[in-house]
């Protein structure tokens, strides 16, 4: 019985320290990517910034395109480890929000918050992606999850009864993905928009753009 407690605690300290090894080269990762640019990040840099050797690195997370893509998936959910989609703190909010309008607003605020935190990232890999196939793909495979995500939320929509008649859930989906994308919020930036104004113009856009009645579903 002694011996298996023991097991046991040493089986628990490894999962430990295995789990604070990779935060600490994601952590070490994303800034890497941030300030350096995917092209310019050394997995071999990753690897000294988080303390750990390069082979820990591999064991730990993957090569440099899955060190991308945990680094954005940690970003969208703003917590040391990646998280799925319906696992954020974001998206529960607005599945549990009630009304098509509330749900809308709730993710555009959700976006005003993530978005300053991803699009750093999201632009080292729309770089990465003009040279280097495996950057392009992972582009690709992000976008495409982004939209099925967003079908998701365009039948949690259609379940309130507020969205318009005239717009299926692929029109719509198609409609939100577009607009929450990272180079939309790139261009607002670019003309000089805060995350604020962000957040709230794209709220506006989704409930004018997509509600049956903007102005009942206001009240």
């Amino acid at each position: 019985m002694v011996e298996q407690v023991k097991r046991s605690y040493r089986s628990g300290r490894r999962a430990e320290q295995a789990a604070a090894t990779r935060t600490a080269v994601l952590r070490a990762a994303r800034e890497h990517f941030v300030e350096r640019g995917y092209a310019a990040t050394a997995v071999a840099g990753i690897a000294t910034s988080a303390g750990v050797n390069v082979d820990t690195v591999y064991r730990s997370v993957g090569r440099k395109p899955q060190l991308l893509l945990a680094v954005i998936d940690m970003a969208l959910a703003g917590t040391g480890e990646p998280v799925v989609a319906e696992q954020r703190d974001y998206v529960q909010a607005v599945l549990a929000a009630e009304g098509a309008r509330a749900k809308l607003e709730t993710y555009a605020d959700a976006l005003g918050r993530v978005m300053p935190r991803v699009a750093p990232l999201f632009d080292s890999l729309a770089q990465a992606a003009l040279t280097e196939p495996d950057c392009a793909e992972l582009r690709d495979s992000i976008g495409e999850r982004r939209r099925a995500n967003m079908l998701k939320l365009a039948v949690d929509l259609r379940a309130t009864g507020d969205l318009r008649d005239d717009l299926d859930d692929d029109e719509v989906a198609d409609l939100l993905w577009t607009t929450n994308s990272p180079e939309h919020y790139a261009l607002t930036m670019a003309r000089g928009w805060s995350a604020d104004t962000y957040a709230r113009r794209l709220g506006d856009l989704w409930t004018r753009l997509l509600l049956a009645d903007p102005l009942r579903a206001a009240g």
